[in-house]
């Protein structure tokens, strides 16, 4: 999240509109993009509004630079399958006219221990164009 984030900024630092949208349950990836503020999860927002009753901004909060941030959610780690919730929330975007938002860059932060596609989600359907796999020494890095 911390690559993310700093990716995000030197890209908006450039004059690019861009989008992170952190893939992890957890709902931590664009926490220093909001300094230090958390925002509704597209998971939980679908699951408490009707779908009538949905709008982009109530789920695309604008961070440092103009980036605008979302945050995935999910069920809780170890319960579930990160990678439907993933894809759920890529499919509300698009339902919603995140399309219609001119973003130059989308940057996803999907966390690498999602056992079902959690790397191959953001390719399907076109949704990226690449991936970029960012590791570290930690026993869980992999």
């Amino acid at each position: 999240s911390t690559v993310s984030a700093n990716i995000s900024y030197a890209l908006a630092d450039m004059g690019k509109k861009v989008m992170q949208i952190g893939c992890d349950p957890k709902h931590d990836s664009t926490r220093a993009l909001l300094n230090g503020r958390e925002q509704t999860t597209v998971l939980s927002y679908i699951r408490d509004k009707p779908p009538f009753d949905r709008r982009l901004e109530d789920v695309v909060l604008d961070g440092l630079k103009g980036i605008k941030c979302v945050e995935a959610g999910g069920p809780e780690p170890g319960i579930g399958c990160a990678g439907r919730g993933i894809l759920s929330t890529f499919d509300t975007l698009k339902k919603l006219g995140v399309d219609n938002m001119g973003i130059d860059v989308k940057v996803y932060d999907v966390l690498g221990d999602v056992v079902c596609g959690g790397f191959a989600v953001p390719l399907r359907n076109e949704y990226a164009d690449g991936v970029y796999l960012v590791t570290s020494g930690e026993f869980m890095s992999l």
